[in-house]
């Protein structure tokens, strides 16, 4: 999975706010707010292809959080971004 290149992510507050650029900003006309663990796995996957049990490692080596509670939080974010066409 890889971000689609179309969307950027920006910090407003305390939160993230994934927003379509160029072409898509034509027919995505929302956002989707990310929380700082949501906003790591953004970057993870900006920067390159990722598999889910590839962000789970990455969560892993970030936060002290347990696997079971990485894998959960990894697939949330993940079905988010996919439900609004963000990963490419």
């Amino acid at each position: 999975m890889q971000i689609n290149r179309d969307f950027t992510i920006q910090k407003v507050g305390t939160s993230w706010v994934a927003v379509p650029v160029g072409e898509t900003s034509k027919h995505f006309h929302g956002m989707v707010r990310l929380n700082e663990t949501g906003a790591f796995l953004w970057e993870q996957m900006a920067e390159k292809d990722c598999t889910e049990e590839e962000l789970v490692e990455a969560l892993l080596g970030e936060y002290d959080v347990s696997r079971e509670v990485a894998a959960r939080d990894v697939h949330r974010v993940v079905e988010l971004l996919r439900e609004n066409w963000i990963l490419a």
